[in-house]
């Protein structure tokens, strides 16, 4: 993309490759449980058991709030997830993850671990978190999202 090794445009050009690679290979692995990228998002970020807001859910999953509705009732027809109203704000849903669900995330988050394994990408390398440190950067708002109570980061 650019004559001079490491200018700006060759970071997006391979984030961007990067993502996509990644995104087809795990998605390969997906498919055999008739899952998606999207969904295999939503099970992570409810595998905390935390439960989380529908709006949180969109914007973690990179999806508008219909397409997530009918990736959630997707989700809830196959038994792994479920909503219930925020008991804090009763104008909120929640979603969480069923047994099923849980059951299934660690079984599929073995597979993704191991198709990364294979590529020589070990997870907690420290490559997820300077990718997130660039994510802060690039969107301050995100910045105390990712900070759990005792101050360290996830």
């Amino acid at each position: 993309m650019s004559d001079v090794p490491g200018a700006p445009a060759d970071l997006l050009r391979s984030l961007t490759r990067a993502e996509r690679l990644l995104s087809r290979r795990l998605g390969a692995v997906l498919a055999d449980d008739a899952l998606t990228i999207e969904a295999w998002r939503v099970l992570c970020l409810l595998a905390d058991g935390q439960g989380h807001p529908m709006s949180e859910v969109s914007a973690e999953a990179s999806l508008p709030p219909g397409t997530l509705t009918k990736l959630v009732d997707h989700l809830v027809d196959r038994n792994l997830v479920f909503r219930r109203i925020d008991p804090l704000d009763r104008r909120r849903i929640r979603a969480y993850l069923t047994a099923r669900g849980r059951r299934e995330h660690e079984r599929l988050d073995q597979r993704v671990r191991a198709s990364l394994a294979e590529l020589g990408i070990p997870t907690g390398t420290g490559l997820v978190e300077r990718l997130d440190d660039l994510v802060d950067r690039l969107d301050p708002t995100r910045r105390g999202d990712r900070a759990d109570a005792t101050g360290s980061r996830r």
